[in-house]
């Protein structure tokens, strides 16, 4: 995910790419939710089952809010690219760092909500959803890339960018609301 976070920002910043940028980003917020939710079973461990249930709704209103407001300054930054017409440079290795990421996801996804049902935690199972969210924004950003890359349409960039955001809203209220993983 680091690697993931470092080539998209670093690709999106250099492209001027918003979609690869809001791509980088998210990494970011997934490895701060696997940083909330290795606090969140650390209490479990030292305080017991009572204690974890409030740091298991913390953590997953941290996740939550933090998608809000990357959902926030996505769609502001694709409205100013509409609105500036603002073109993009096609990224290889942002276009590349996605693709790998599809099928990275769908495997660390698969193994979080299998842990997430053997332990009964709703945290890690919102954490599982960010990796199936962060799937399908490998997907989102690989076929706007493509399209950039075919038809150079300047405002691909932009629009693709709003096509994540619904992603990061749906992601953001299911880890707000978690209550629990309903596997217990």
């Amino acid at each position: 995910m680091t690697v993931e976070a470092v080539v998209a920002i670093a690709s999106g910043v250099a492209a001027g790419s918003l979609v690869l940028l809001a791509f980088g980003l998210d990494s970011v917020i997934e490895l701060a939710s696997a940083g909330v939710l290795m606090w969140r079973l650390s209490v479990e461990l030292r305080h017991g089952h009572a204690f974890s249930q409030d740091a298991e709704r913390t953590a997953g209103r941290i996740a939550g809010g933090l998608l809000f407001a990357l959902a926030a300054y996505v769609v502001a930054a694709a409205l100013w690219g509409l609105w500036a017409q603002r073109a993009q440079e096609f990224s290889w290795s942002g276009f590349m760092v996605a693709l790998i990421a599809i099928p990275a996801m769908r495997y660390l996804a698969r193994r979080k909500i299998a842990v997430a049902e053997k332990i009964g935690s709703g945290a890690l199972r919102a954490d599982a959803m960010e990796a199936v969210t962060c799937g399908w924004l490998s997907f989102v950003v690989v076929a706007s890339l493509a399209l950039q890359w075919v038809f150079g349409a300047w405002w691909i960039d932009s629009i693709g960018s709003l096509a994540i955001v619904w992603l990061l809203v749906k992601e953001g209220r299911e880890a707000w609301a978690a209550e629990g993983c309903g596997c217990c």
